[in-house]
């Protein structure tokens, strides 16, 4: 009965949160929330091994904030190259995550609010494809599939069926086949000083 009531005042409650692209400032925020949400062991999943020393694709890291301007949700999309195609051509998508929501801030529809706004963001952008690892029965309503990606796979473990796949351009993934790997920028690293 409580979660039918919060999910009635989330429906008829004002506009509590915005979302805004993610700055600079916004990172031990949402590093401390990505650690709550996710758990100890979010480092060591395949998903992370791509995303690791990389920036997020150019205007794709989003951030939901409350009224204060709290960092309350966060997702962010990768550049990837999903497998290649019959060519033998590297195809080009987004790896989506992690997203994540604050536990206080849950069935308000931050989720939903930041994965609508990821992807119209990325299709503005002119994206093909975007790819990611989690629920399908929470992400099949934005329109993510495992059919689309059933001939790619990732750097590690993970569950066939949690593999899942968006086109935003109809027919990109057609025949995609092969392995998920990283294609995006670099994060800088700062130079090394040695001890005189």
């Amino acid at each position: 009965m409580a979660a039918v009531l919060d999910s009635v005042r989330a429906f008829f409650a004002p506009s509590i949160f915005t979302i805004d692209a993610e700055n600079p400032s916004d990172v031990v925020a949402r590093e401390n929330l990505l650690d709550r949400v996710m758990g100890p062991d979010r480092h060591k999943k395949s998903s992370e091994k791509i995303r690791r020393n990389r920036i997020p694709a150019e205007g794709l890291a989003l951030v939901a904030r409350d009224r204060d301007g709290r960092l309350i949700g966060t997702v962010r999309l990768w550049n990837v190259e999903a497998g290649v195609n019959a060519d033998g051509t590297p195809i080009n998508a987004l790896l989506l995550g992690p997203l994540a929501v604050d536990s206080r801030h849950g069935g308000k529809g931050i989720g939903s609010a930041l994965m609508r706004a990821a992807i119209l963001e990325a299709k503005n952008r002119g994206h093909g494809a975007v790819l990611l690892v989690g629920d399908a029965a929470y992400y099949e309503r934005f329109g993510f599939f495992a059919e689309k990606a059933r001939h790619l796979v990732m750097p590690g473990p993970f569950e066939r069926s949690r593999f899942l796949a968006l086109e935003l351009t109809e027919g990109w993934l057609d025949g995609a086949a092969g392995m998920i790997v990283p294609s995006g920028r670099m994060l800088a690293s700062a130079p090394v000083r040695r001890a005189a």
